[in-house]
């Protein structure tokens, strides 16, 4: 089928064979901006020549940039526009002449931009609270029209003051927050083309940091090797980096610094007081920076920088030590000497020792000095941080002072050393001298020198009476010298004592005297006592003399027997004479004195040794001791307790005795009894109190339960018979087997539940009815033979069972029952004495 385009050339030829015809195809373009877009002019007719004009009116030459014009047969031209542009548009017109024929077309080339987002950046970044303008440059032609979408919603203007729309499409956002962030779409539209695009934008809202200083101050201790910490929390979008800046100097990790890996903590190193000041934590993201400050105090301990060792001389007018020290807080400075201790201001009512304290200096000024302040004096500087140290020796030189004592006492032949006693600074020479003459001399041998750094020791052993007397010692250095008379007294032997009382007993008797008015001026190292029957020899015995000796005992004597008495004193020349005797006469034989006792608790608390003292025997010997105790109060029982445990009887040469298995917390009395032939002594009497059981719980110690032994017992009694029950009840039920089957069968007639036969009860072998599965046997006699069950006989008792019968009787002594066990039940209650039965007071224990 012809096309209708050859149809209507064909006809045009037809009818106008000799005229030339022009057509441009296609008649009218439209051409995207950046498009390429060819036309083809067909010519009817001969043509010689075909050419295409610009809208301009120029003629298009082949090979021109972007438009290029093609004559591909002797009919056809071809115009091609690559790339076109705003330029581009007009009318093109495609001419065909032949000679003098001529013939043209034209056709209208519009150029159109199509929507082209120019600039629409993404993401786009603002700092919160800006006002934000959200880029997005959209061009086509006609202008497009812009619509603004968040959310999935479009953005209404005129309900939010907060968004406008510029001129140039762009979005504004006043005061942007970030709550804002997010997708935002731009949307252009070209509604005479219906064309539309869109472009997806993300708005990033950037906050300011904020910053925060742990510790606005920080103390820390110089020269101590420690660190110092500082930190600071910081918060904004994006994360902010943390930098520290110290002088304006921004610090890094390294030998003095240390940084964590966000930055907000920094650790300063070994601190030293140049690092004390202002540190500057900072904190930096792309919305800005903020900064905050933080002090670093450093303190330092005292330290004593100057003290040095004085010298003056005795009678000076002053001595002035100074002790400086270096500290911050400035530290305080403070003196002291020996036991006393100098602080600011005068220090003596005689005005003699003055304090002055500037800044970090202390002087401490002694006015008049002399030899007795020599020594150390210890420089004490204090602060809030510590304290430091120093002692510095203040050296006082003197003329020798001698001292020691004056008199000596000895007798001939006994050496005798006199001390000769010097202080002085420098150290003094010491020279003995006796009626002007040097001691020792070419003539004494019996007297020798002895020296050492301080004291020059003159011995001598007196031969005769010349010996005695006067002394001479001399010390001499180069602050001058000093002598002393020292006398050598012959020594006598002391006084006699003075007998104040005899104090008889049957075998002994106490003398009671003073000592001597004369000691014979050498100290008294011995009495003599010496007693006898009136008219024969005396007898004698000798003690040691201490200060505090003021009576001595006599033994061995006779009952009711008349003795003499009389004392003398011993020292190192002699005996004196005795004192006048004295007469008393011995008690008749009686019963011994009471002991005297003591009492000491043993590592377990319940367990006591009693020890004592013999006393005066009444004349006649000790046979043995008698003991006996008794429980006076027990804090967890209403009453008193006071039945006696059996008396102990211990041998004569017994000095304690050892009280075991005693209850806990308990107070008790304890008698001790000595017996001779003539009868028992009254009782020596102690009380103690036993401690605490270190297993009881303290509230039952206290009496917060209040529940005796029995009761405790009671109750354990009707637990374990409620579990005995529990016990049976499941037997009978799950087992057809215990008490309760026993009863139900012997009582009642009637079998356990689940029973399939008689032969059960009578003991024979029960089937199931599976017969492949082991026979259920109950042996009837097992009642016979279970204690406790249906009103069985009683059992031994242990250690956890009463001695009582069900209704809280006492068990009588049975007389079917031997002796041996009786002895086995109460050798178990001794044992364990919290678990003691009850008794009645007329009931004697076993």
């Amino acid at each position: 089928m012809l096309q209708t385009r050859d149809l209507i050339w064909g006809l045009l030829f037809i009818g106008c064979a000799a005229a030339i015809q022009v057509q441009i195809t296609p008649t009218q373009g439209e051409i995207s901006v950046g498009e390429s877009k060819f036309f083809l002019c067909e010519v009817v007719g001969d043509a010689k020549d075909i050419d295409w004009y610009a809208p301009s009116g120029e003629k298009i030459l082949p090979n021109m940039p972007d438009i290029f014009v093609n004559r591909a047969d002797e009919t056809t031209s071809t115009l091609t526009i690559y790339h076109a542009n705003v330029d581009s548009a007009g009318i093109y017109k495609c001419v065909a002449k032949n000679g003098d024929k001529e013939a043209q077309a034209t056709v209208q080339v519009k150029i159109f931009q199509k929507i082209t987002f120019a600039s629409a950046p993404s993401p786009q970044e603002f700092n919160e609270g800006d006002d934000a303008d959200i880029v997005c440059n959209v061009v086509s032609s006609p202008p497009p029209t812009i619509i603004w979408k968040h959310k999935g919603s479009k953005i209404q203007v005129a309900k939010d003051v907060r968004y406008k729309i510029m001129d140039n499409g762009h979005l504004q956002i006043r005061g942007i927050k970030k709550i804002d962030e997010g997708m935002y779409n731009c949307e252009a539209r070209v509604m005479a083309r219906g064309e539309i695009d869109f472009k997806m934008i993300k708005v990033v809202v950037n906050v300011l940091p904020t910053i925060r200083a742990r510790l606005s101050e920080v103390n820390a201790t110089a020269d101590i090797g420690s660190s110092a910490l500082l930190a600071c929390d910081a918060d904004g979008f994006p994360e902010p980096t943390v930098t520290w800046a110290h002088n304006n100097i921004v610090l890094e990790t390294g030998d003095k610094y240390s940084l964590n890996e966000d930055g907000s903590e920094l650790v300063i190193k070994d601190v030293k007081k140049v690092d004390e000041g202002d540190y500057t934590c900072i904190a930096k993201n792309k919305a800005g920076e903020k900064a905050e400050e933080v002090s670093l105090n450093v303190f330092v301990q005292p330290k004593i920088t100057y003290l040095n060792n004085q010298t003056a001389s005795e009678f000076d007018d002053q001595v002035t030590l100074t002790c400086e020290a270096l500290g911050d807080p400035t530290p305080t400075i403070s003196w002291s000497f020996e036991n006393r201790v100098f602080t600011e201001g005068e220090q003596s009512l005689d005005r003699n020792i003055v304090v002055r304290s500037h800044a970090r200096v202390s002087s401490l000024t002694l006015k008049n000095v002399v030899f007795t302040y020599a020594g150390q004096y210890l420089c004490t500087a204090s602060n809030s941080i510590g304290q430091d140290n120093q002692h510095m020796y203040l050296e006082v030189r003197y003329a020798p002072k001698i001292q020691g004592r004056v008199t000596v006492y000895t007798w001939e032949g006994n050496a005798a050393n006199i001390s000769c006693e010097v202080e002085a600074h420098p150290g003094a020479s010491v020279v003995w001298f006796r009626d002007g003459l040097q001691l020792p001399s070419a003539n004494t041998t019996n007297m020798k020198l002895y020296n050492t750094q301080t004291v020059s020791y003159l011995e001598i052993t007196p031969d005769s009476q010349n010996d005695f007397g006067s002394y001479n010692c001399t010390a001499t250095n180069a602050m001058g010298a000093d002598s002393k008379e020292f006398i050598l007294i012959q020594a006598e032997v002391p006084s006699s004592p003075e007998i104040q009382q005899v104090e008889p007993f049957s075998s002994t008797a106490v003398v009671a005297f003073e000592e001597p008015d004369s000691m014979g001026g050498v100290p008294i190292i011995k009495y003599k006592v010496e007693w006898r029957l009136p008219g024969q020899d005396w007898t004698g015995s000798e003690h040691d003399a201490n200060d505090e000796m003021t009576t001595i005992t006599i033994v061995g004597l006779k009952p009711e027997t008349t003795y003499e008495v009389k004392m003398s004193a011993i020292n190192g020349k002699g005996e004196g004479e005795s004192s006048p005797a004295s007469t008393f006469k011995t008690e008749p034989v009686r019963e011994p004195s009471a002991p005297i006792l003591e009492v000491k608790i043993q590592d377990r608390g319940n367990t006591l040794k009693i020890n004592w003292i013999k006393q005066d025997d009444g004349g006649s010997p000790i046979k043995h001791y008698l003991v006996r105790y008794k429980a006076v109060s027990i804090p967890s029982k209403e009453k008193h307790v006071s039945d006696w445990k059996p008396e102990i009887r211990l041998p004569h040469n017994s000095e304690y005795v050892t009280l075991n298995g005693l209850d806990w917390n308990t107070e008790y009395e304890v008698h001790v009894v000595a017996e001779n032939q003539q009868g028992k002594s009254e009782p020596a009497v102690i009380s103690f109190r036993t401690t605490t059981d270190p297993t009881t719980i303290p509230d039952a110690v206290d009496g917060g339960s209040g529940l005796g032994t029995g009761a405790i017992v009671g109750i354990l009694i009707v637990v374990f018979f409620l579990l005995l029950l529990g016990v049976d009840v499941t037997c009978y039920f799950l087992n057809k087997c215990g008490l309760l089957m026993c009863i139900a069968v012997n009582f009642c007639g009637k079998a356990g539940p689940g029973a399939k036969s008689k032969d059960i009860e009578e003991g024979k072998a029960a089937f199931t009815k599976d017969e492949s599965k082991e026979p259920i046997v109950e042996v009837r006699t097992e009642e016979e033979h279970t204690p406790n069950q249906g009103g069985g006989g009683p059992t031994e008792p242990n250690e956890t069972t009463p001695l009582t019968e069900p209704d809280g009787k006492t068990v009588k002594d049975d007389k079917t029952k031997g002796q041996t066990e009786l002895k086995n039940a109460t050798d178990e209650v001794k044992t364990v004495p919290n678990e003691a039965p009850q008794t009645n007071g007329n009931e004697s224990k076993a």
